[in-house]
């Protein structure tokens, strides 16, 4: 439990420091600077990894390195290409519409239907991010002093 704790707190990190890393460097630069720390992190268990990779199924290997390759790095590379090119805060609240997305593609490709408890938790969910959102949207601009200075001049 620890570790996952730790795990979500490093992550959290991560995302904050990804978006002024944009600033300096290209979305695959950092998603490739990301995955780099990951893999040091994951040095300890390198040793694990050497011995458990002859005994372990072609198959099981192709496909870790096919999740890794791909999935993830097409959804990282693309977070960080929306989130150099958006607000934190609107990244943020995109990532509330995964458990949706799951329930709804693993009802309609695997068929299971879900339970009025999951539903519920969805609604509640997707009604959070709306009051969140429409907050933000009822917010009044302070107007710029150039506006101002126009305003005030005579016509």
């Amino acid at each position: 439990m620890v570790l996952c704790v730790v795990a979500a707190v490093c992550y959290a990190a991560g995302v904050v420091f990804q978006k002024p890393a944009l600033g300096h460097a290209s979305a695959v630069q950092v998603t490739t600077f990301g995955c780099f720390t990951g893999t040091v992190a994951c040095l300890p268990f390198a040793g694990q990894l050497v011995s458990q990779l002859g005994s372990a199924p072609a198959s099981a290997t192709l496909n870790v390195v096919y999740l890794g390759l791909f999935p993830t790095m097409l959804g990282f590379t693309t977070w960080a290409y929306a989130l150099a090119r958006t607000t934190s805060g609107k990244m943020g609240a995109t990532t509330y519409a995964v458990p949706g997305l799951v329930v709804l593609m693993s009802w309609l490709i695997l068929g299971q239907v879900p339970q009025w408890l999951t539903m519920a938790g969805g609604a509640l969910c997707l009604a959070g991010v709306a009051v969140s959102r429409s907050r933000s949207a009822r917010r009044v601009a302070p107007a710029s002093p150039v506006a101002v200075a126009v305003e005030g001049q005579p016509r």
